[in-house]
């Protein structure tokens, strides 16, 4: 698939795109044809990009996405893929907890209102 239907299809930008695979967050393949420049991108990147841009949304940094990836794609040793994904999610553990508490906060607030 070529970088525009990646696009259309994760309602990312092309922009987005490149720059996520210039951090190692996905890889494409050089294009079948010679004669141009195009870039192919694999039908399972659709899933990893959801997955990333949920993370960002989280508030995950890119870095912390490529360590966690590496982790689990294999490229580093397993306890240290271990220790990188059970330190993340007790990052977000917290941060929901916090913004749990302020949900509760600005719902007392309204009450009070």
């Amino acid at each position: 698939m070529k970088i525009g239907e990646l696009a259309e299809a994760t309602g990312l930008t092309r922009d987005t795109i490149r720059f996520y695979e210039r951090n190692g967050l996905i890889k494409s393949e050089a294009g079948k044809q010679a004669t141009n420049s195009y870039r192919d991108y694999p039908e399972e990147l659709v899933f990893r990009l959801n997955i990333i841009q949920q993370a960002r949304d989280a508030g995950v940094s890119v870095s912390d996405i490529k360590a966690i990836f590496d982790a689990l794609d294999g490229s580093c040793d397993p306890a240290d893929a271990k220790l990188v994904v059970a330190e993340k999610i007790a990052e977000l553990e917290a941060s929901k907890q916090q913004i749990e508490s302020t949900i509760a906060f600005f719902k007392q607030q309204l009450a009070n209102l």
